[in-house]
């Protein structure tokens, strides 16, 4: 089957999803956008080379039947999307895409793949179908990347060098956990990490924190790891990273940043919710998912996803 592959537009993303280094034996044909890999200085003939044909972004959202887009499809290429096309990448059905879903997806019976870095889904006519041959965490690194990424970025932006007298609490010990803890680490602070279990003793001491990261993503936005009640309890100038980047879920009323505007101050603390925040170390990046995503989604026939609708 033909997959057209466009270039993430959503704002300052810079990753690219695929490589030529990585297109070997691949069972469908591949239809990539005009200058797709730009941004690691791959010219459009090392596509080409690897059997690629190129063809401009308004053209391949209107013949291809399945559009792979790493970020989001933004506003302005909605008028181009045709009923019943497939759309496979990070679409966060339930958080950042949901006005996508209730605009394009659901008027259009758009069959929406979302590879969620845990558990990747098809979201299609307002149910919710498991992929069984993804294995849940099959892009990892990706997700120990937003950790690593989201924690440099955020102590840059607020202009500070975490010392031994710096305290740092990190929720949670899964992949993005881990990454946050790799990256913070490097400055020997004093960290203590929480899980679930524990988050009991967190509370008890959260002003105690001039960092705090979070790792946890929730499955709704009911439940808060903290609440606006426990963020006025935080230290003045308190730092509060959510690395999972669960917008309002994970940390009540908080609202996504951006690369370009990554911090605001609220409440006498800095909040930090940037949700393509691998991008910063887009080569890095781009090597990683470019791996993972030509082994589990190009290289074998994309029919496999359709057999899943009936």
């Amino acid at each position: 089957m033909k997959i057209g592959l466009i270039k993430p537009n959503f704002p300052n993303e810079k990753r690219v999803a695929l490589l030529p280094e990585h297109i070997i034996d691949f069972e469908n044909e591949l239809i990539v956008e005009n200058n797709f890999g730009e941004y690691m200085d791959i010219p459009n003939f090392e596509y080409e080379n690897r059997n690629c044909i190129i063809k401009d972004r308004e053209t391949i959202l209107r013949e291809c039947d399945v559009i792979f887009s790493l970020k989001l499809i933004q506003q302005v290429d909605y008028k181009f999307l045709r009923p019943g096309q497939m759309i496979i990448g990070w679409t966060h059905p339930s958080g950042s895409g949901a006005k996508f879903i209730k605009e394009q997806a659901i008027p259009k019976n758009l069959i929406i793949v979302d590879l969620d870095n845990i558990y990747p889904f098809i979201h299609y006519m307002q149910g919710k179908i498991d992929i069984g041959f993804l294995k849940p965490n099959f892009i990892w690194k990706n997700s120990y990347m937003a950790g690593f990424s989201s924690t440099m970025h955020a102590i840059l932006a607020q202009g500070i060098v975490p010392n031994a007298n710096t305290r740092v609490a990190i929720l949670a010990c899964g992949n993005v956990s881990q990454g946050a803890y790799a990256a913070i680490s490097k400055f020997n602070p004093d960290i203590r990490l929480y899980y679930r279990k524990t988050m009991h003793e967190f509370k008890e001491s959260i002003a105690d924190f001039d960092i705090i990261i979070n790792g946890i993503e929730m499955d709704n936005d009911i439940e808060h790891i903290v609440n606006n009640e426990e963020i006025k309890l935080l230290k003045s100038k308190c730092l509060l990273i959510d690395a999972a980047a669960d917008a309002g879920r994970a940390i009540e009323s908080t609202r996504y940043t951006s690369i370009d505007n990554p911090l605001y101050y609220e409440n006498d603390v800095y909040f930090y919710v940037v949700n393509n925040s691998p991008s910063i170390f887009y080569r890095e990046s781009s090597y990683i998912i470019s791996q993972s995503f030509s082994k589990h989604i190009f290289k074998k026939n994309i029919k496999r996803f359709y057999a899943l609708l009936k």
